[in-house]
């Protein structure tokens, strides 16, 4: 039964390329927080407005126009309602053939970022692919409602664009800022990377005060029993970041994301845009 006061690990799945490692990685976060698992299928309305025909033909042919749109797109709507029930099934399957608990499914109507926000309560992790479908082959950019997401939300949230593999190694980027310690007192204090290494990353920590430093923060790790690295790094963040992620094999970044800041966005949003784009691994946004 759904707990309606219980956090879960909430995945959101629509049937593109990423479904099956966003469920990978939702079962596998589950299983280590210990909390009920939540696939979400969530459909979009789509907006009936045909264009204006005034002048071009009669109010009644406007109106039988319309009509046939709406007919067609209740038509749509029940088609992909039905192929998000099969894809939930198949998923549930696929999820509890490996040992997995049995997920909860769901299916809502509307706009995904509202659709989060209005269950925001219960989510104790956030899960979705970075493209979505429909912007599978666009490498380039980011999926419509990620950055949307990412900005209306106070909960993590992992973006997943690779299949799934158990991390092993994470890497935390640590600016010794507020929302850093945040980070860091998430990992040393909730299970979910418990027995993993950790490499603590500071980039161009002489040109950044720091507020909570990066000594204190790896003894933080090492009481709570992480195998720690720590790597002081000059040049480019981005840049400096992916390129430490490909060196040292690491399996999942964690870092700060958006805030409601648009002028602090100005530099900090940007850098979250850049990292999703360029990493090669799972990002783990923390707010």
């Amino acid at each position: 039964m759904d707990n309606q006061n219980q956090e879960m690990i909430v995945a959101c799945v629509d049937g593109s390329r990423y479904t099956n490692d966003v469920s990978d990685y939702a079962a596998w976060a589950s299983q280590r927080i210990g909390v009920p698992l939540k696939l979400l299928h969530n459909i979009e309305y789509r907006d009936i407005s045909p264009m204006d025909l005034s002048g071009s033909i009669g109010f009644g042919a406007q109106e039988h126009l319309l009509n046939e749109l709406v007919s067609l797109e209740e038509q749509r709507s029940k088609i992909v309602l039905e192929e998000g029930k099969k894809m939930l099934s198949q998923i549930r399957e696929r999820i509890t053939a490996r040992g997995y608990d049995e997920p909860i499914l769901r299916q809502r109507h509307g706009s995904l970022p509202e659709t989060l926000v209005d269950c925001e309560h219960e989510i104790r992790l956030l899960v979705m692919g970075i493209r979505g479908e429909g912007k599978e082959a666009l490498d380039d950019q980011l999926g419509g409602h990620l950055e949307t997401v990412a900005r209306a939300l106070h909960k993590p949230i992992l973006v997943v664009n690779r299949r799934f593999s158990e991390p092993q190694k994470i890497m935390l980027a640590f600016d010794g800022s507020v929302g850093a310690k945040k980070a860091l007192d998430m990992v040393a204090q909730r299970p979910l990377f418990k027995g993993t290494a950790c490499h603590l990353v500071n980039v161009n920590h002489k040109q950044v005060s720091q507020e909570y430093p990066i000594s204190h923060a790896a003894e933080e790790l090492r009481i709570a029993g992480f195998d720690v690295t720590v790597a002081e790094l000059e040049g480019d963040p981005q840049e400096i970041l992916c390129n430490y992620q490909q060196q040292e094999n690491i399996d999942l970044t964690l870092m700060g994301a958006f805030s409601h800041n648009r002028i602090r966005d100005l530099i900090i949003g940007s850098f979250t845009v850049k990292m999703l784009l360029n990493t090669q691994q799972p990002l783990l946004l923390l707010r």
